[in-house]
């Protein structure tokens, strides 16, 4: 629910002088408390790509390597590693001391059937194990990688900090069947998940792991030492933005992850309080047709949506202010490495007779469409009505569902085709981190693989995995180049997403945190609360 400036302003400015010594007394001062932007509905870091699911992972769990602030791959639980000439063997030896939150030590038998366990559902790890020939045991400390020609982001997926993590779990839920959710966290990172306290709807809770080893290099975004300075961790749901801006602006919460960009100007009047970019792409807003249903199963279909958009009314709509938002045809984020537009031209104007052209060419004789919206974010819930919007303007038949955000993600995974008394689906709202999908290999929209393996949505096209597969053959700039312009192109011609606009999302924290790390996830270690 959003609120206006006027009904926020008197509790955003209060002085903080209500929350003096009493409420800050030493044991206070060891418990950080935080607004994650949506509920933990599940504890598996393997069950989607969700952004607090991954935030979760990477808290409680530890990854090989990781990425840095400015995505820099630095090793995290590998203490050294060498790779053959042929670029085709790598071994790998963890850091001595590494050791789960039950006291067993971490080994090499936990570390391969974590990987496997990955590459069966995230999209970077599935083409990562396209290249593998096999992953073996040299002793408790040490493994061997294997492949069949040589992947030039190795590093980046055993590090990657984007879609499902690649964490290291015990052998144990390592085995467990990849779509099968586990139930039991034991990690080895600088947090432990206090599974006693979690309300999925509500709450979650950490506590400081004394046992974590943290590197011995300065912490940087995921990589060098983490340090733990708190005792507690507390993410507090708080689904009404109003009462979560007036709890930040009391001190009664520290740290804001994803607030309404609408309320900044008065939660930056506030002056105990900081507003601030902390990942290093920002965010973009797309719709995602079911591929597996009429009528989005058909290309031309996906293409009308798309022409009836129009980005710059979703991002006035969504965001607001202009200086948050641009419109961008890149789906690998405009201003990123990968991110060209090429393909796009006939995509950047509205065309409504067009879109019904094709619509009509797609075989739609104006059966009931099912919309996926939330009115738990504001972003997503502004985007739901703009989506409608579009789609009617076009002659389709909207049928606008709303549901918690938990409920979204667990009905996006549903395949049954939509209709009377079904979860099923043909559209659902979303936004996604740009440092998730800044990359084609880490991308979950742009994945066409056609075992349906891949992100809610299912899109199946040969000639884009194929032109996708030859970008995962190359790092040389000319040809890297090439690659990812035939890629895109292919990419325009298939839609598989529909693509509404890019904006920046800051967070807000209380001024009384020092050592927030910028990274492309939040993360709490290294933070200190005066």
């Amino acid at each position: 629910m959003r609120a206006t400036s006027a009904s926020l302003a008197a509790a955003l400015i209060l002085s903080a002088s209500a929350f003096t010594a009493p409420a800050l007394a030493q044991d206070a001062k060891k418990t950080l408390k935080i607004i994650p932007l949506n509920s933990l509905r599940t504890i598996d870091p393997h069950a989607n790509s969700n952004g607090t699911i991954r935030m979760h992972a990477l808290a409680v769990y530890d990854t090989l390597f990781s990425w840095d602030s400015k995505l820099a791959i630095k090793p995290q639980m590998v203490e050294a590693y060498t790779v053959s000439d042929d670029k085709l063997t790598y071994r790998f030896t963890l850091r001595p001391g590494l050791a789960f939150h039950d006291g067993t030590p971490v080994t090499s038998k936990d570390v391969i059937p974590s990987l496997r366990r990955w590459m069966a559902r995230d999209t970077l790890g599935t083409k990562f194990n396209s290249f593998v020939a096999s992953m073996d045991a040299i002793d408790d400390r040490s493994f061997a990688l294997k492949l069949k020609e040589p992947f030039a982001y190795v590093e980046l997926a055993l590090g990657a900090v984007a879609g499902m993590a690649p964490v290291v779990m015990r052998e144990k839920e390592a085995k467990t069947d990849p779509h099968t959710l586990i139930t039991e966290v034991v990690g080895s990172g600088p947090f432990r998940f206090a599974r006693a306290e979690w309300d999925p709807g509500s709450k979650s809770i950490y506590t400081k792991n004394p046992d974590y080893k943290p590197r011995s290099e300065a912490p940087d975004g995921h990589t060098g030492g983490k340090v733990v300075n708190i005792e507690r961790m507390e993410w507090i749901v708080l689904p009404d933005s109003a009462t979560a801006a007036a709890a930040m602006g009391t001190g009664e919460m520290d740290y804001w992850d994803g607030p309404p960009l609408d309320l900044l100007p008065v939660v930056s009047a506030n002056k105990d309080l900081v507003v601030k970019q902390m990942q290093p792409f920002p965010f973009f807003a797309g719709f995602r047709p079911n591929a597996l249903h009429p009528p989005f199963d058909d290309p031309r279909a996906r293409q009308a949506f798309q022409l009836a958009v129009d980005q710059t009314k979703v991002m006035q709509a969504a965001i607001g202010d202009q200086k948050w938002w641009r419109t961008c045809y890149a789906y690998y984020m405009c201003g990123a490495p990968f991110g060209t537009e090429v393909g796009s031209d006939a995509y950047r104007a509205v065309n409504v007779a067009k879109a019904k052209e094709l619509l009509a060419a797609s075989g739609y004789k104006g059966e009931p469409v099912v919309l996926l919206g939330t009115t738990e974010i504001a972003i997503i819930n502004a985007e739901t009505q703009l989506a409608a919007e579009a789609m009617r303007s076009i002659g389709i038949n909207v049928q606008i569902q709303m549901n918690d955000w938990g409920t979204v993600l667990t009905r996006q995974a549903d395949k049954s085709k939509p209709g009377q008394g079904s979860s099923g689906w043909n559209v659902v709202v979303t936004y996604f981190s740009g440092v998730t999908n800044f990359h084609p290999l880490t991308n979950i929209a742009t994945n066409m693989s056609c075992d349906r393996s891949n992100w809610a949505g299912w899109p199946c096209d040969a000639e884009a995995e194929k032109l996708r597969d030859a970008l995962a053959r190359t790092t040389e700039p000319t040809a890297q180049k090439a690659a990812l312009e035939a890629f895109h192109k292919r990419l325009w011609e298939v839609v598989p997403l529909v693509l509404a606009g890019q904006f920046e999302q800051p967070s807000v924290f209380r001024k009384n945190l020092s050592g927030l790390l910028p990274a492309s996830s939040p993360v709490f270690w290294n933070v200190v609360k005066n």
